[in-house]
């Protein structure tokens, strides 16, 4: 009986071996990207964040001067990291609203519905170096059309990308104007949603924010919840639209010998990419600019981490609210 429980406890470990090499061996493509890709690459961030470092000569331990400078002696810092925060949730919010809104007009739309999906969803096609450009001719303060026609209805007219207080209102306009990725994404889950669900709210006297609310929400909370991250992903990167509208704005486009102020108009256009940027590829100052990349890092995750949390917190509630019912 011995010797046949020990080839049986043999065999289990030899078939969970096996087992666990075939898994290995399915993740393995994962397990290498992600070690390349994010681990290692992480690990490296941390690493030069406590060195000096210059791109050229050999790293030195410097300790908490790279933290030390960024958060106490870089001057653009805590505005860049302002500017990101507040496009962030305003940017995110707008756009997912908006994308949401188009989304649920053109689902309603009776004739005319191919046109209306072409029409907004072609802008997104547009490259941002381009859509840029155009978007600082459209709101120049002295040649813009934009402008122009504020003026012939007896409106104010900003200053837009060459005004502190408009320039990231500017940038948010064009970001809204490239909405199509988000209205493709929420018409196909409005399209989803089961239509008996709304008959069912219509017979029990439900008006169209109540649908709304207990109906269509409930049905692409996970679409919602999608779109919401990833914008905080993106636009935590938030980098070309910013610096190409910048120097659009302040009349450098391009050429040698031309002086560019970061941040056009005085530092209202700075975020944490561009930061990163101007200390390692401008100062070749790699430690400060990885100090900034783990700001950058660690924000995010906080951000996307809370957004988690709050959705899955609104799922139990809206499961509590129905088993009630």
């Amino acid at each position: 009986m011995t010797g046949n429980s020990t080839a049986h406890s043999a065999a289990l470990r030899r078939k969970r071996r096996r087992e666990r090499a075939r898994t290995l061996a399915f993740l393995s493509p994962w397990l290498i990207g992600f070690g390349l890709f994010f681990a290692y690459p992480l690990a490296s961030t941390v690493y030069f964040s406590f060195m000096k470092y210059d791109g050229f000569t050999a790293p030195v331990f410097s300790g908490l001067k790279n933290w030390d400078y960024v958060f106490n002696h870089y001057p653009f810092f805590w505005q860049g990291l302002r500017n990101t925060l507040w496009l962030v949730v305003v940017m995110v919010a707008l756009r997912v609203a908006f994308g949401l809104g188009i989304g649920l007009l053109i689902t309603k739309v009776k004739t005319g519905a191919g046109f209306f999906r072409t029409a907004f969803y072609l802008p997104y096609l547009a490259p941002p170096v381009a859509a840029t450009m155009a978007f600082a001719f459209l709101l120049n303060p002295g040649t813009g059309p934009v402008d122009h026609l504020l003026g012939d209805l007896g409106l104010p007219q900003p200053g837009w990308f060459n005004d502190p207080s408009w320039s990231k209102p500017a940038l948010t306009l064009l970001a809204l104007w490239g909405i199509g990725d988000l209205m493709v994404i929420f018409m196909a889950a409005l399209l989803d949603v089961p239509r008996e669900q709304y008959e069912a709210a219509e017979l029990d006297g439900a008006g169209a924010w109540q649908r709304f609310r207990y109906v269509t929400l409930p049905n692409i909370s996970p679409i919602l919840a999608f779109a919401v991250v990833t914008g905080v992903i993106q636009t935590m990167q938030y980098y070309t639209q910013a610096i190409v509208a910048g120097k659009v704005a302040s009349g450098v486009i391009g050429g040698s010998g031309q002086q560019f102020e970061p941040g056009y108009p005085h530092g209202s256009t700075w975020t944490l990419p561009q930061l990163v940027y101007n200390l390692g590829f401008q100062r070749f100052d790699t430690g400060s600019a990885c100090v900034v990349a783990l700001v950058l890092f660690a924000v995010s995750m906080a951000v996307t981490s809370a957004l988690l949390r709050r959705r899955s917190a609104f799922l139990l509630d809206g499961a509590a609210l129905e088993s009630e019912d």
